[in-house]
């Protein structure tokens, strides 16, 4: 493994060049192996976990879904907080930013967004609770390509560019997943569904989120300064996929169904919402209605 690790360092330091030294020897950094391994697993897990439950129970998983819930619109509220914070302590220029010249708030940025980092692991959960639950209609090319990229993504940003124009869509991303976290989590409390409203307007925050980050990474280009170019390219790329994947997605949800999903609430049948189902029930016609979620 020590030899397979120093080959696959050595490829990447003459494709991409030195990387940042201020991560050397942090949690899951310092080699690509783990992180690319977690994502193997994690789509074997995709491939093979429906098989598994095929003839099986379903499992509930109501209460440890409120912990869970709970657990990353927190540690969400901490990101977007702390990356704030950050970025105004550091004076960052929203229109290009080095990763270099923010003194002490540059490594403020880049402790918060290792955790950014991690998270990207730890909401492989909202997957595997889709296969637990049986919800397999829920597991996506667009759920299981965000999910799936965005941790090697962000291996790749914590190891070169850690900071600097970087911090802009975690930030974007922390502040939607505290309104999306924090959706499913009270879901789960079946006095607060009656309240809950926003389910629509998360899938509208994230599309708008894509767009300002292209808009952004974007002054980079136009205004450049010491910031490599090339993750900016790639950048713009990633999220013009997002954008078409998560159009598509509200295209077939909101406007091509409309119509379709009213009779359904109308016969007391299942609707699709929102990409996801927050998977408690409510009643409407004495027939018990599953929603979907999405992340």
């Amino acid at each position: 493994m020590e030899l397979l690790d120093k080959t696959i360092n050595s490829y990447l330091d003459v494709w991409l060049g030195p990387r940042d030294p201020r991560v050397k020897g942090w949690l899951l950094l310092e080699n690509y192996t783990p992180t690319f391994i977690f994502s193997v697993l994690y789509l074997l897990i995709v491939w093979l976990g429906p098989k598994y439950m095929r003839n099986k129970q379903p499992f509930s998983c109501r209460g440890i879904l409120v912990v869970y819930n709970l657990g990353l619109t927190l540690l969400s509220l901490y990101m977007f907080y702390e990356l704030v914070t950050g970025v105004w302590e550091g004076g960052y220029n929203f229109f290009c930013q080095d990763t270099h010249s923010g003194g002490e708030a540059d490594m403020k940025i880049i402790r918060v967004l290792w955790w950014y980092y991690f998270s990207k692991l730890i909401e492989f959960m909202d997957t595997f609770f889709f296969i637990l639950r049986k919800n397999n209609h829920q597991i996506t090319v667009l759920h299981v390509y965000h999910h799936a990229t965005m941790l090697n993504i962000w291996w790749f940003v914590m190891n070169w560019v850690p900071c600097g124009h970087s911090y802009f869509g975690a930030t974007l991303n922390s502040f939607i997943h505290v309104l999306m976290y924090s959706y499913y989590g009270l879901s789960a409390v079946p006095a607060m569904r009656p309240y809950l409203w926003w389910k629509k307007y998360i899938t509208q925050g994230q599309l708008t989120q894509f767009v300002l980050t292209i808009f952004q990474t974007s002054c980079g280009v136009v205004w450049p300064c010491a910031f490599p170019q090339g993750w900016l390219y790639f950048q713009i790329s990633y999220m013009i996929s997002l954008i078409i994947l998560f159009t598509n997605f509200y295209i077939q949800t909101y406007n091509k169904k409309a119509s379709s999903r009213r009779k359904e609430y109308q016969n007391g049948s299942r609707a699709t919402v929102n990409g996801y189902t927050n998977s408690f029930s409510s009643l409407e016609n004495n027939v018990k209605q599953r929603k979907q979620r999405k992340d």
